[in-house]
Order: C-alpha cells, then structure tokens, then sequence
C-alpha cells in the first residue's frame, strides 16, 4: 500500500510538474508591453514597498526560483531573471511577495522557516527509519516504538507541507495585485500571470496531499498494530 501510495501521487506530481513547466514555456514566448526583465520587475516591486536589503540575483538551472531570507536574497533563474515575458513577470513578483511577507512578518512564513530545521533532521532519519521497520525490526516494543518515531517524522513532513500552501498562495496573492496596480501586466498579461502562478501553486498541492496520507497511512498502520 505504502508504495502504491508513493507511485500515484509521484505519477500526479509528475502530470501536474508538466503542465507546469508546458504553461511556463508558453508564457515565456509572450512578451509584456512594456518589455521589463525578469530583474527589473523584482527591482521595482521592491521599490515600491520600500525594500532596499535584498539582493536579487541571478541563479543557476530551470525553474529553480526562491528567496533565502537568512542570506535576504532573490534568486531567479537565468530564463526569469533576463527574460521580459509574462512568466518572467509572474515569478520575479511570486518571488518579492515572499520578501514582503519577511518584512511584514507574516505568521506563517516565520513558522514555517522555524520549521525547516525540524525538517530537514526528519527528513533525514525517515529513510532509514522506514527501511528499520520493513526489515525485521518492526517487531516488539522497540519496533513499536521506531513506527511511532517514523510516524512522527511522517507528521512534521506533512504539517510542513500544509504550512507552505498559504505562505505559497499568498506570495502570488502579492505579486498579482502588485502586477495589477503596478500594471506591469495588463488584460491577457495579467490573466496569464495568474494563470501561470496558479500552475505554480497546484505543485505544493500535490505535494501536501501526498505528504497528508503518507501520514495518515503510516498512522493508521500504527493503531492498527496495537
């Protein structure tokens, strides 16, 4: 059940991913009015909240966009940080909207850097945790207890991926009524941005509702053994 589990929400992941990256191609071919970079709209939503720590740079691969906000910098991928398309836009404002949140100190945003590094020490034990309790130690009240770590670990990844969904949808939330009132995006621009961000967003989605049953799964896996 476990890997069944695992192959059909990879197999959504993966449909979801390619619609993705497909809605991502297509709007990097439509160019906006006004012809700004990927850099240039970052620059001026920044300016426009009175920001003046970050750094925007550019970063290395596909789609690999994000904002560190221990180092305070905004790195966009070469295809968003140099291109003046309608994808460009979308995900340089995406990116902003998650430093307004930092500035702002958007609740869920804090909790969920307090988060990371609970998640990444899970993250790491889970695997090996997993494999304890398929092979041979899954027995007794030490294997009793391993499954009850291993759901634990299965708990934080899956509250952490409920956490990202409102700071992710809230970050487009930003970025579009700035494109809007900025009107960096007009008419069919603004409405492919949002079209493209909502792509976006139905990834983390995916991501949580495979993270929720893997937990309720291994939970019940749990109770079911005592």
């Amino acid at each position: 059940m476990y890997f069944i589990i695992l192959i059909a929400f990879t197999a959504i992941g993966a449909l979801v991913g390619a619609r993705l990256k497909s809605k991502f191609e297509y709007y990097s071919k439509i160019g906006i009015r006004n012809g700004m970079s990927g850099a240039e709209v970052a620059h001026a939503m920044l300016r426009h909240y009175n920001i003046n720590d970050v750094k925007i740079v550019q970063g290395q691969g596909y789609l690999t966009d994000h904002y560190n906000p221990l180092t305070k910098t905004v790195s966009l991928s070469p295809q968003v940080y140099n291109g003046r398309s309608i994808a460009s836009a979308a995900v340089a404002a995406h990116e902003c909207g998650h430093v307004v949140q930092h500035t702002n100190a958007y609740s869920m945003l804090t909790l969920r850097s307090n988060l990371v590094p609970v998640m990444q020490f899970s993250s790491r034990i889970q695997q090996f945790l997993f494999m304890a309790v398929i092979f041979g130690l899954g027995a007794g009240f030490g294997g009793n207890a391993l499954m009850l770590i291993l759901v634990a670990t299965f708990g934080i990844t899956a509250l952490f991926s409920l956490i990202t969904l409102p700071v992710e949808f809230d970050a487009s939330k930003r970025a579009l009524a700035w494109l809007d009132v900025s009107h960096i995006t007009q008419g069919e621009e603004y409405d492919g941005a949002k079209d493209a961000l909502w792509w976006a967003a139905m990834t983390y989605v995916v991501q949580a509702l495979g993270a929720l049953v893997m937990f309720l799964y291994f939970l019940l896996s749990f109770l079911n053994r005592n």
